[in-house]
Protein backbone atom coordinates (compact mmCIF):
# COMPACT_ATOMS: atom_id res chain seq x y z
CA UNK A 1 0.00 0.00 0.00
CA UNK A 2 1.35 3.41 -1.01
CA UNK A 3 0.74 6.16 1.55
CA UNK A 4 0.83 9.15 -0.75
CA UNK A 5 -2.70 10.51 -0.59
CA UNK A 6 -4.83 11.44 2.43
CA UNK A 7 -3.87 10.79 6.04
CA UNK A 8 -6.32 11.54 8.87
CA UNK A 9 -4.80 12.84 12.11
CA UNK A 10 -6.49 13.01 15.51
CA UNK A 11 -3.82 13.72 18.13
CA UNK A 12 -5.23 15.90 20.90
CA UNK A 13 -4.12 15.92 24.53
CA UNK A 14 -5.83 18.10 27.11
CA UNK A 15 -3.06 17.94 29.73
CA UNK A 16 0.30 18.18 27.92
CA UNK A 17 0.62 20.80 25.20
CA UNK A 18 3.66 19.12 23.67
CA UNK A 19 1.52 16.05 22.86
CA UNK A 20 -0.79 17.96 20.49
CA UNK A 21 -0.49 17.72 16.70
CA UNK A 22 -0.44 21.25 15.23
CA UNK A 23 -0.93 22.58 11.72
CA UNK A 24 2.85 23.12 11.51
CA UNK A 25 3.36 19.39 11.98
CA UNK A 26 0.92 18.71 9.18
CA UNK A 27 2.80 21.07 6.87
CA UNK A 28 6.05 19.33 7.77
CA UNK A 29 4.63 15.95 6.72
CA UNK A 30 3.25 17.32 3.46
CA UNK A 31 6.58 18.94 2.65
CA UNK A 32 8.60 15.82 3.43
CA UNK A 33 6.31 13.19 1.85
CA UNK A 34 5.56 13.98 -1.81
CA UNK A 35 1.85 13.87 -2.65
CA UNK A 36 0.68 13.51 0.95
CA UNK A 37 -2.33 15.49 2.19
CA UNK A 38 -2.81 15.76 5.96
CA UNK A 39 -6.27 16.32 7.44
CA UNK A 40 -6.29 17.29 11.14
CA UNK A 41 -9.34 16.59 13.32
CA UNK A 42 -9.88 18.87 16.30
CA UNK A 43 -12.31 16.65 18.21
CA UNK A 44 -13.56 13.07 18.38
CA UNK A 45 -16.84 13.83 16.56
CA UNK A 46 -15.02 15.21 13.54
CA UNK A 47 -12.67 12.22 13.57
CA UNK A 48 -15.47 9.64 13.77
CA UNK A 49 -17.45 11.43 11.05
CA UNK A 50 -14.47 11.19 8.68
CA UNK A 51 -13.29 7.74 9.77
CA UNK A 52 -15.45 5.71 7.28
CA UNK A 53 -13.43 7.06 4.32
CA UNK A 54 -10.00 6.86 5.96
CA UNK A 55 -7.34 4.37 4.89
CA UNK A 56 -4.51 5.77 7.03
CA UNK A 57 -4.92 7.44 10.43
CA UNK A 58 -2.68 8.87 13.15
CA UNK A 59 -4.13 8.60 16.67
CA UNK A 60 -3.27 8.20 20.34
CA UNK A 61 -5.84 5.43 20.83
CA UNK A 62 -8.38 3.45 18.84
CA UNK A 63 -11.40 1.83 20.46
CA UNK A 64 -12.31 -1.67 19.31
CA UNK A 65 -15.86 -0.68 18.33
CA UNK A 66 -14.51 1.97 15.97
CA UNK A 67 -13.46 -0.73 13.51
CA UNK A 68 -17.10 -1.04 12.48
CA UNK A 69 -17.00 2.59 11.39
CA UNK A 70 -13.74 2.10 9.44
CA UNK A 71 -14.32 -0.33 6.53
CA UNK A 72 -11.45 1.12 4.49
CA UNK A 73 -8.87 1.36 7.27
CA UNK A 74 -5.50 -0.22 6.44
CA UNK A 75 -2.89 1.52 8.59
CA UNK A 76 -2.73 3.11 12.06
CA UNK A 77 0.23 5.21 13.15
CA UNK A 78 0.57 6.29 16.78
CA UNK A 79 3.23 8.23 18.71
CA UNK A 80 2.66 5.97 21.73
CA UNK A 81 5.44 3.53 22.57
CA UNK A 82 3.15 1.21 24.52
CA UNK A 83 0.65 -1.04 22.80
CA UNK A 84 -2.02 -0.51 25.47
CA UNK A 85 -4.13 2.07 23.68
CA UNK A 86 -4.94 0.34 20.40
CA UNK A 87 -6.80 -2.97 20.60
CA UNK A 88 -6.25 -4.58 17.23
CA UNK A 89 -8.94 -7.07 16.26
CA UNK A 90 -8.60 -6.78 12.48
CA UNK A 91 -5.67 -8.66 10.96
CA UNK A 92 -5.83 -6.52 7.81
CA UNK A 93 -5.02 -3.33 9.75
CA UNK A 94 -1.36 -2.63 10.49
CA UNK A 95 -0.26 -0.63 13.53
CA UNK A 96 3.03 1.25 13.82
CA UNK A 97 4.07 2.56 17.25
CA UNK A 98 6.52 5.36 17.94
CA UNK A 99 10.16 4.45 18.57
CA UNK A 100 11.58 7.92 19.25
CA UNK A 101 11.01 8.12 23.03
CA UNK A 102 14.33 6.66 24.21
CA UNK A 103 16.46 9.83 24.49
CA UNK A 104 13.73 11.78 26.32
CA UNK A 105 13.15 8.95 28.80
CA UNK A 106 16.90 8.48 29.26
CA UNK A 107 17.23 12.16 30.17
CA UNK A 108 14.50 11.76 32.81
CA UNK A 109 16.19 8.71 34.30
CA UNK A 110 19.58 10.39 34.42
CA UNK A 111 18.00 13.40 36.13
CA UNK A 112 16.35 11.14 38.70
CA UNK A 113 19.59 9.21 39.27
CA UNK A 114 21.47 12.40 40.08
CA UNK A 115 18.58 13.58 42.26
CA UNK A 116 19.30 10.59 44.49
CA UNK A 117 23.06 10.08 44.05
CA UNK A 118 23.89 13.76 44.58
CA UNK A 119 21.39 14.03 47.45
CA UNK A 120 19.62 17.03 45.93
CA UNK A 121 16.49 16.31 47.96
CA UNK A 122 18.51 16.58 51.18
CA UNK A 123 20.18 19.78 49.96
CA UNK A 124 16.75 21.26 49.36
CA UNK A 125 15.75 20.38 52.94
CA UNK A 126 18.96 22.01 54.18
CA UNK A 127 18.12 25.12 52.16
CA UNK A 128 14.64 25.36 53.64
CA UNK A 129 16.01 24.88 57.17
CA UNK A 130 18.94 27.26 56.52
CA UNK A 131 21.40 24.72 57.91
CA UNK A 132 24.89 24.06 56.56
CA UNK A 133 24.55 20.24 56.65
CA UNK A 134 27.74 19.39 54.79
CA UNK A 135 28.58 16.31 56.86
CA UNK A 136 25.13 14.69 56.63
CA UNK A 137 24.80 15.35 52.90
CA UNK A 138 28.34 14.23 52.04
CA UNK A 139 27.64 10.88 53.67
CA UNK A 140 24.77 10.31 51.24
CA UNK A 141 26.60 11.12 48.00
CA UNK A 142 27.17 8.47 45.35
CA UNK A 143 28.53 8.25 41.81
CA UNK A 144 27.52 6.69 38.51
CA UNK A 145 31.10 5.66 37.79
CA UNK A 146 31.37 1.92 38.28
CA UNK A 147 27.67 1.57 39.13
CA UNK A 148 26.08 -1.73 38.15
CA UNK A 149 22.92 -0.87 36.23
CA UNK A 150 20.34 -3.57 35.49
CA UNK A 151 17.74 -2.73 32.86
CA UNK A 152 14.72 -5.02 33.03
CA UNK A 153 13.11 -4.79 29.60
CA UNK A 154 16.03 -4.31 27.21
CA UNK A 155 14.06 -3.31 24.13
CA UNK A 156 14.34 -0.10 22.12
CA UNK A 157 13.91 2.21 25.13
CA UNK A 158 15.95 0.07 27.52
CA UNK A 159 18.87 -0.07 25.10
CA UNK A 160 18.71 3.71 24.62
CA UNK A 161 18.82 4.23 28.40
CA UNK A 162 21.89 2.00 28.55
CA UNK A 163 23.57 3.98 25.77
CA UNK A 164 23.00 7.26 27.63
CA UNK A 165 24.33 5.83 30.90
CA UNK A 166 27.41 4.11 29.46
CA UNK A 167 29.59 7.27 29.10
CA UNK A 168 29.30 7.80 32.87
CA UNK A 169 31.27 4.60 33.44
CA UNK A 170 28.36 2.30 34.30
CA UNK A 171 28.34 -1.48 33.91
CA UNK A 172 25.18 -2.43 32.02
CA UNK A 173 23.18 -5.66 32.34
CA UNK A 174 20.13 -5.94 30.10
CA UNK A 175 17.37 -8.44 30.89
CA UNK A 176 15.41 -9.57 27.84
CA UNK A 177 13.03 -12.42 27.09
CA UNK A 178 14.28 -12.96 23.53
CA UNK A 179 17.99 -13.04 22.62
CA UNK A 180 19.51 -10.10 20.73
CA UNK A 181 22.97 -8.99 19.68
CA UNK A 182 24.96 -6.84 22.07
CA UNK A 183 24.51 -3.10 21.37
CA UNK A 184 27.52 -1.41 19.79
CA UNK A 185 28.27 0.52 22.99
CA UNK A 186 28.77 -2.62 25.08
CA UNK A 187 32.17 -3.38 26.59
CA UNK A 188 33.49 -6.66 27.98
CA UNK A 189 31.89 -6.00 31.36
CA UNK A 190 28.39 -5.51 29.91
CA UNK A 191 25.97 -8.36 29.20
CA UNK A 192 22.46 -9.44 28.27
CA UNK A 193 20.74 -12.08 30.41
CA UNK A 194 17.46 -13.98 30.32
CA UNK A 195 14.63 -13.36 32.76
CA UNK A 196 15.41 -16.70 34.46
CA UNK A 197 18.72 -15.23 35.64
CA UNK A 198 17.26 -12.10 37.23
CA UNK A 199 17.43 -13.18 40.87
CA UNK A 200 21.22 -13.48 40.87
CA UNK A 201 21.86 -10.23 39.00
CA UNK A 202 19.54 -8.25 41.29
CA UNK A 203 21.75 -9.10 44.26
CA UNK A 204 24.60 -7.06 42.73
CA UNK A 205 22.52 -4.23 41.24
CA UNK A 206 23.12 -0.62 42.23
CA UNK A 207 20.49 0.93 39.95
CA UNK A 208 17.47 -0.98 38.63
CA UNK A 209 15.67 0.47 35.60
CA UNK A 210 12.27 -1.00 34.70
CA UNK A 211 11.37 -0.52 31.03
CA UNK A 212 8.83 -3.30 30.61
CA UNK A 213 5.61 -3.06 28.61
CA UNK A 214 2.23 -3.71 30.20
CA UNK A 215 0.19 -6.85 29.69
CA UNK A 216 -0.36 -10.32 31.10
CA UNK A 217 3.25 -11.44 30.54
CA UNK A 218 4.67 -8.71 32.78
CA UNK A 219 1.91 -8.68 35.41
CA UNK A 220 3.58 -8.57 38.86
CA UNK A 221 6.73 -10.12 37.38
CA UNK A 222 8.82 -8.35 40.03
CA UNK A 223 7.69 -10.07 43.21
CA UNK A 224 8.31 -9.00 46.80
CA UNK A 225 10.95 -11.73 47.05
CA UNK A 226 12.78 -10.39 43.99
CA UNK A 227 12.60 -6.83 45.30
CA UNK A 228 14.17 -8.10 48.54
CA UNK A 229 17.08 -9.49 46.51
CA UNK A 230 18.18 -5.93 45.75
CA UNK A 231 20.94 -4.42 47.92
CA UNK A 232 19.82 -1.89 50.48
CA UNK A 233 21.72 0.89 48.65
CA UNK A 234 19.91 0.18 45.35
CA UNK A 235 17.59 2.71 43.68
CA UNK A 236 14.68 1.64 41.46
CA UNK A 237 13.48 3.60 38.41
CA UNK A 238 10.22 2.68 36.68
CA UNK A 239 9.38 4.24 33.31
CA UNK A 240 7.69 1.16 31.80
CA UNK A 241 4.35 0.17 33.29
CA UNK A 242 3.03 0.05 36.85
CA UNK A 243 1.70 -3.50 36.65
CA UNK A 244 5.12 -5.14 37.03
CA UNK A 245 4.89 -5.24 40.85
CA UNK A 246 2.24 -4.87 43.51
CA UNK A 247 2.28 -1.34 44.89
CA UNK A 248 2.04 -2.65 48.44
CA UNK A 249 5.17 -4.75 47.87
CA UNK A 250 7.12 -1.72 46.68
CA UNK A 251 5.85 0.36 49.60
CA UNK A 252 6.92 -2.41 51.97
CA UNK A 253 10.51 -2.66 50.71
CA UNK A 254 10.82 1.13 50.77
CA UNK A 255 9.43 1.36 54.31
CA UNK A 256 11.63 -1.49 55.49
CA UNK A 257 14.68 0.21 53.93
CA UNK A 258 15.36 -2.90 51.84
CA UNK A 259 16.12 -0.50 48.96
CA UNK A 260 17.30 3.11 49.12
CA UNK A 261 14.61 4.78 47.04
CA UNK A 262 12.55 4.86 43.86
CA UNK A 263 11.75 7.14 40.92
CA UNK A 264 8.25 6.30 39.68
CA UNK A 265 6.74 7.73 36.52
CA UNK A 266 4.11 5.01 35.96
CA UNK A 267 1.52 3.33 38.16
CA UNK A 268 -0.93 0.44 37.92
CA UNK A 269 -3.82 2.90 38.22
CA UNK A 270 -3.39 6.46 36.95
CA UNK A 271 -3.74 9.07 38.29
CA UNK A 272 -2.13 7.70 41.43
CA UNK A 273 -4.67 7.63 44.26
CA UNK A 274 -4.37 10.38 46.86
CA UNK A 275 -4.54 7.59 49.44
CA UNK A 276 -1.35 5.94 48.16
CA UNK A 277 1.44 5.73 50.72
CA UNK A 278 3.94 6.60 47.99
CA UNK A 279 3.03 10.30 48.07
CA UNK A 280 4.47 10.94 51.54
CA UNK A 281 7.66 8.85 51.31
CA UNK A 282 10.89 10.85 51.47
CA UNK A 283 12.79 8.26 49.45
CA UNK A 284 10.35 8.35 46.50
CA UNK A 285 10.34 10.76 43.56
CA UNK A 286 7.01 10.77 41.69
CA UNK A 287 6.26 12.07 38.20
CA UNK A 288 2.81 11.92 36.51
CA UNK A 289 3.71 9.67 33.53
CA UNK A 290 5.69 12.36 31.70
CA UNK A 291 9.19 10.88 31.48
CA UNK A 292 8.87 11.12 27.67
CA UNK A 293 7.51 14.67 27.62
CA UNK A 294 9.56 17.41 26.00
CA UNK A 295 8.89 20.47 23.81
CA UNK A 296 10.30 18.51 20.85
CA UNK A 297 8.02 15.46 21.32
CA UNK A 298 5.65 15.95 18.40
CA UNK A 299 8.35 17.19 16.04
CA UNK A 300 10.40 14.07 16.76
CA UNK A 301 7.33 11.98 16.02
CA UNK A 302 6.52 13.62 12.67
CA UNK A 303 10.16 13.32 11.59
CA UNK A 304 10.02 9.60 12.35
CA UNK A 305 6.59 9.30 10.72
CA UNK A 306 7.73 10.99 7.50
CA UNK A 307 10.64 8.57 7.23
CA UNK A 308 8.37 5.57 7.91
CA UNK A 309 5.96 6.61 5.16
CA UNK A 310 8.76 7.26 2.66
CA UNK A 311 10.32 3.89 3.44
CA UNK A 312 6.96 2.12 3.05
CA UNK A 313 6.32 3.80 -0.26
CA UNK A 314 9.80 2.98 -1.49
CA UNK A 315 9.39 -0.65 -0.41
CA UNK A 316 6.06 -0.96 -2.27
CA UNK A 317 7.51 0.59 -5.42
CA UNK A 318 10.37 -1.92 -5.45
CA UNK A 319 8.05 -4.92 -5.42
Amino acid sequence: MNINKNILVYLKHSHVQAWNFLSSHGRFLEKNVPGLKVSICLNSKEFLDRLPEAEVIVVWFFNADWFEKAPNLKFIFTPAAGKDWIKLDKSTVRVSNGRFHGPMIAESIIGAIFYFLKAFHFSKKMQLQKKWARVKISERLGSLKGSRVTILGFGNIGQCVGKFLKPYGCIITGIKKTPIKDPDYFENCDRILKMEEISEVLKTTDLLVLALPGGVETQEILTYELLCDLPTHCYLFNIGRGNVYKEQDLVAVLNEKKIAGAYLDVFSIEPLSEKSSLWKMDNVLIQPHISAASPQYMQLFVEELAKKIRDLNKSNLSR
